[in-house]
């Protein structure tokens, strides 16, 4: 059974930083796509950052880049996140989602990966 783990959320102050991560179990994903997707109450689920198997390229949501970084550690089967200049608009829950190299559709359509975690609650106060 493929599973995500997601950790390393919490509460930080509005300028900090956190590192989420994101343990892969199940089966070697060398080559699927990871990507991190977030959650606000009352919002629908939206594209925050993704990093493609093939070639390691990466993309980002207009509200994150230059503050965000997403990076995968291949021999511990890690995808991280690493969030810096965080505001309180980047509050959620935060998804690690995956998808395999078949699939070609869009990076920031949830609809085209096949698993995920179970979310990292990320809250950045004033």
């Amino acid at each position: 059974q493929v599973q995500l783990v997601e950790s390393g959320g919490g509460l930080v102050q509005a300028g900090g930083s956190l590192r989420l991560s994101c343990a892969v179990s199940g089966r070697t994903f060398s080559t699927y796509t990871m990507a991190w997707f977030r959650q606000a109450p009352g919002q629908e689920r939206e594209f925050v950052a993704a990093l493609r198997g093939s070639d390691y390229s990466t993309y980002y949501a207009d509200s994150v880049k230059g503050r965000f970084t997403i990076s995968r550690d291949t021999a511990k089967n890690t995808v991280y996140l690493q969030m810096n200049s965080l505001k309180p608009e980047d509050t959620a829950v935060y998804y690690c989602a995956s998808r395999p190299p078949s699939r070609l559709g869009s990076f920031d359509e949830s609809l085209e990966y096949r698993y995920w975690g179970q979310g990292t609650q990320v809250t950045v106060s004033s």
